[in-house]
């Protein structure tokens, strides 16, 4: 079974929007997904609460205590943690020695990409990281294809050994989605398809 922790210290990097619309993009193909939530404030327990019946399912895991991490011995094909912020309370290096792979978004701003380095130099000199048992997976996210921060983001975290994986852009689509409990990859409209392909590389990764 695989264990995705979707994980930065930088709040408002949008890490419930991709833990959630990962873990739909999963489901819709058929797996059995479960979505852990790992952080105080809850969303993505939420989130799942308001999730329509008529979609594919998805179980509510909450891992926002220390001794509830792996309370589900069930078989599933996957779960999805929408991980805490920061990295140094016990319950993100717990999470972080049960993940198979570690997805860190990031803005494209400044700020953000300074934090977020010191996040994965952080991580990444954790033992179970060190030694290859999980990887780490960049992605840029919220990004606006007019800015000209996206070159430096992607030319800085390089340069650092943290080069992106994917990119994905900065659409209303992500809030509706996020108000009804659904993903881009629930429905086959237009709009979503749009911006899925951006997606496939990160799904890719976590695949293989």
């Amino acid at each position: 079974m695989r264990k995705i922790l979707v994980v930065n210290s930088k709040g408002g990097c949008g890490k419930t929007t991709v833990a959630t619309n990962l873990a739909v993009a999963l489901a819709a193909r058929g797996e059995d997904v479960a979505l852990a939530d790992a952080d105080r404030q809850k969303s993505s327990l939420s989130w799942v609460k308001r999730r329509p019946k008529s979609l594919s399912r998805i179980e509510a895991l909450n891992w926002s205590k220390e001794d509830a991490i792996g309370d589900k011995d069930k078989k599933l094909d996957a779960i999805v943690i929408d991980g805490p912020g920061g990295l140094r309370s016990e319950l993100a290096k717990n999470l972080i020695a049960e993940a198979s792979d570690i997805v860190v978004p990031v803005l494209a701003s400044a700020f953000d990409w300074n934090a977020t380095i010191k996040f994965l130099d952080g991580i990444s000199d954790i033992k179970r990281v060190r030694k290859g048992k999980a990887d780490i997976y960049v992605v840029a996210n919220r990004i606006n294809r007019r800015s000209t921060q996206v070159k430096d983001l992607e030319q800085t975290l390089s340069d650092k050994g943290y080069p992106l994986l994917a990119r994905i852009s900065d659409r209303v689509l992500y809030a509706c989605h996020a108000a009804a409990g659904s993903g881009v990859f629930d429905y086959s409209d237009s709009r979503s398809h749009e911006i899925r392909g951006q997606w496939h590389p990160l799904l890719q990764a976590v695949d293989s």
